[in-house]
Parts: structure tokens; C-alpha cells; sequence
């Protein structure tokens, strides 16, 4: 039995992957729980020899202080008596049996136990296999299209692809092979069952891994993607080596390297952008390829505001708002996209309503309505936002009114001239003389 056990160990080891001494623990565990079915047969316990595959049956008893189960325990005094050293802690043998105990209803038993326990410990050396790879590509086969998810072979597993984690231009055909993007991966009753992607964004990064060396070696970093799966995706790429191009480096030769990762996505467009610490400058390269004129950042609302040429407006924005959506997204900034001719438009219209405002309140001066004291403050920031037309009528309007408003009330000055007129005569100019 025993060439026949190591054998058979060894034929295990190879085939389910499961290591050597986790299959004698495992066959050791089901033959004692096979013994321990039996009443009073609970302090049994079997060795087994890794290398010559002999298996040892005997009782043995835990050594503690005070005995709570007196079936698998017992005290210092009595474990001295079966070996003089014993100490708290120790297991210590009592019995030694004869593997003839060992009857054919507990030879079925432990068959049972035996083939179940294999099956758990496969099951978990698989997980811990599938597990670690979490956030990695695998590639699979597709062995069956459902509905809700297509089921991918991916050797010792079934991988699940839902439908809501494939892209909408790709099909599936059986036998295809297929890479994904390890989500998650569960325990199940039978067995592991891992959930991959192929619109996540983290798949996106590590095709760029596997086509890029640089990525790969960290000299290229990706510092943000975003993605919208099956139509256009963002990538901002930044450089660790002094004099490397990222964008160049990613893009490859000819675009030969990006245009792996976008056969891989059946087609969806992808930008390439150079990061930037400067908010303004990431903003205006996010948009590509549309020409940024101006971005004003508003670091408190999180707002960039940017003014593009009237031609660019549409390709700024996108179709349905996409370009200027993953824009905003792989920015982190809320964006808001103008043209330069409606920025002009509202600047003048801006100034003709400062500029009517004025002229209301000069008209408002010479009527005596209003005061001739005006705000200096409101005068200046009005002054700067007018056009030039506006700006010379502002200056105009307040140089007519004042000299009659201001000389108006001094009508005291009047009769002392209409006195010295009458004691003077005027010379041949017609002029009065002092």
C-alpha cells in the first residue's frame, strides 16, 4: 500500500496542482475523522510518512492544567505517566493500533472524506491562484455564450464575462480567444468564480503594459484614463526620464503601438495626451485635438472656464458632449467650453449696458435727480470692461453736464456785475472796464 499511496500522491500533486504535503494533511484529516465516527474512538490520530507513505494509527491525548474534555485531555500527572517529560501543551501517545481496526465501514467512510477534502483543498489552491491575480489580464477561451454572460475557459477555472462588462462593438464566437481584466474572484460550493471585464479602465492600462515597454518599465507613467468602452478613451501619460517623449514613447513609431491597443478594442479611438501639474495646460490638452485660445481656472468651485475659436467650438464639445465629457473626467475639472466670438459678443454687450448705465445716471445728474457725487469705484470697472466706443462716451457724458449743474445754483454772483455795469462805461470793444 505504501508505493501505491506515495504513487498516487505524486499523480495528484501533478494533476490538481495541490502541494504534497497538503494532500498527507488532508488524507490524514479524513482517515482520523473516519475513526473519530465512532463513540469513544475520539482521541484517535493517524501519521502518515511522506516518504515511504506508511500510516500510523494511535491515541493521543492534549496535556492542560484543568480537563474540560476528558475524551481528548488530560492532566500533567497522567500524561507523566505515559511519558515523564510531558508538559502543558504537549500531545502525548497512549496507544498505539493495529491498522486492522481499521473495518471496511470506516474504509468508505474515509474514501468519502478523502475525495471531498481533495476537492475542497483544489478548490482552494485555485482561488488563491486566481486570487492574487486580481487586477491582472488573463486569456481565455470562450467555451459557452449565454444570455447574461459569456463563460470564458481559463484552465483550472470558468472566467464569467457579463454583458454589461463587454463592449458594445465586439462578438463573441465559441473557441475564441478572449483577454480580460480580472475584477473579482469569489468562493463558491463549486468553486472559484472570477469575474473579468473588457470596458474597465484598468484594462485599457495594461494593454498599454503589454504594447509599451516603457509603460511596462515605469519609465512612461500613466497618471489618468478615461474611458467610455467601444467609443473613445483618454489616455494622459507623463515621463520619468528627463528628454523622453510620453506621448511619442505610446504612441510608437508610425502609431504602430496604439494602434495594437485599439485592434484589441475592435476599433475605439483613443487620445494620447501629455499630463501636466498646470490645470490650465491639462485642460487645454485634454480637449485635443481641438485649439484651446484660453482657460481661467477657478480653484474654488473647480471650475475651467475656456474660450476656443468659433470653428473649434463643435469639435471642442464632441458629439452629444463625449470629448469634452472625458475630458472633464480624466482632469478631475468641471469645464466650461465658449467660443471667442461669443466672449467678444458678450464683453460688448456687457459694455453697452455699462456704457447706458452711465448715460442714465449723467442725464439723471443734469436733471438734478441724482447727486453729482458717482461711485469712482463703479466708474473704473465699468471703464475697463467697455469697448473704445463705449469708453469715449463715457468720458463725454459727464464733461457737458457738470458746468451746468455746478454754475446753475450761484446766482448770488450775478447782481454785483449787473451793479458794476451801471457805474462803468464800456470801451469801443464793448467791454466793461474794472
Amino acid at each position: 500500500m505504501s508505493r501505491d499511496f506515495v504513487g498516487a500522491l505524486l499523480q495528484l500533486n501533478a494533476e490538481k496542482g495541490v502541494s504534497r504535503e497538503q494532500l498527507i494533511r488532508t488524507v490524514e484529516e479524513a482517515i482520523q475523522s473516519a475513526y473519530r465516527r465512532s463513540p469513544g474512538d475520539e482521541d484517535i490520530h493517524v501519521r502518515i510518512d511522506s516518504e515511504s507513505g506508511k500510516v500510523s494509527v494511535f491515541r493521543a491525548r492534549m496535556v492542560v492544567e484543568e480537563v474540560e474534555d476528558p475524551a481528548t485531555q488530560f492532566t500533567v500527572d497522567e500524561a507523566r505517566a505515559h511519558r515523564p517529560d510531558a508538559e502543558v501543551g504537549d500531545l502525548v501517545e497512549t496507544e498505539q493500533l493495529d491498522q486492522e481496526a481499521f473495518g471496511r465501514i470506516h474504509a468508505q467512510t474515509a474514501k468519502q472524506v478523502v475525495l471531498q477534502r481533495l476537492h475542497e483543498a483544489e478548490r482552494n489552491v485555485v482561488f488563491d491562484e486566481y486570487a492574487s491575480r486580481e487586477g491582472e489580464l488573463i486569456t481565455g477561451t470562450v467555451s459557452r455564450v449565454e444570455p447574461r454572460a459569456i463563460i470564458l475557459d481559463v484552465g483550472k477555472a470558468e472566467a464569467i464575462l457579463a454583458t454589461t462588462e463587454q463592449s458594445p462593438l465586439e462578438h463573441y464566437r465559441i473557441g475564441q480567444n478572449v483577454k480580460a481584466y480580472v475584477l473579482e474572484v469569489r468562493r463558491s460550493a463549486k468553486g472559484p468564480q472570477i469575474y473579468v471585464s473588457r470596458t474597465h479602465k484598468g484594462f485599457l492600462r495594461r494593454l498599454f503594459e503589454l504594447e509599451v515597454p516603457e509603460v511596462h518599465g515605469g519609465t512612461v507613467e500613466i497618471k489618468a484614463i478615461a474611458r467610455e468602452a467601444g467609443s473613445r478613451s483618454k489616455v494622459a501619460v507623463a515621463s520619468r526620464q528627463q528628454g523622453l517623449d510620453p506621448v511619442g514613447a505610446t504612441v510608437g513609431q508610425r502609431g504602430a503601438r496604439v494602434q495594437a491597443v485599439v485592434a484589441e478594442l475592435s476599433g475605439e479611438k483613443i487620445d494620447v495626451i501629455e499630463w501636466s501639474e498646470d490645470p490650465s495646460t491639462f485642460v487645454a490638452k485634454a480637449l485635443s485635438p481641438a485649439q484651446v485660445i484660453e482657460v481661467n481656472i477657478d480653484e474654488e468651485h473647480r471650475i475651467a472656464n475656456v474660450v476656443v475659436p468659433e470653428r473649434m467650438l463643435s469639435l471642442a464639445i464632441g458629439r452629444e458632449g463625449q470629448n469634452a465629457r472625458l475630458a472633464a473626467k480624466l482632469t478631475g475639472w468641471r469645464i466650461d467650453i465658449r467660443s471667442d466670438v461669443s466672449v467678444a459678443e458678450a464683453a460688448k454687450a456687457e459694455a453697452e449696458t455699462a456704457g447706458a448705465s452711465l448715460a442714465a445716471e449723467a442725464e439723471g445728474m443734469a436733471d438734478g435727480q441724482m447727486t453729482p457725487e458717482v461711485d469712482a469705484v463703479v466708474v473704473a470697472d465699468a471703464e475697463r470692461e467697455m469697448a473704445a466706443e463705449s469708453i469715449e462716451f463715457v468720458a463725454e457724458a459727464p464733461v457737458e453736464t457738470p458746468s451746468e449743474s455746478v454754475e446753475a445754483p450761484e446766482t448770488p454772483a450775478k447782481p454785483k456785475r449787473r451793479k458794476a455795469a451801471k457805474s462803468t462805461e464800456p470801451d469801443d470793444a464793448g467791454e466793461v472796464a474794472p
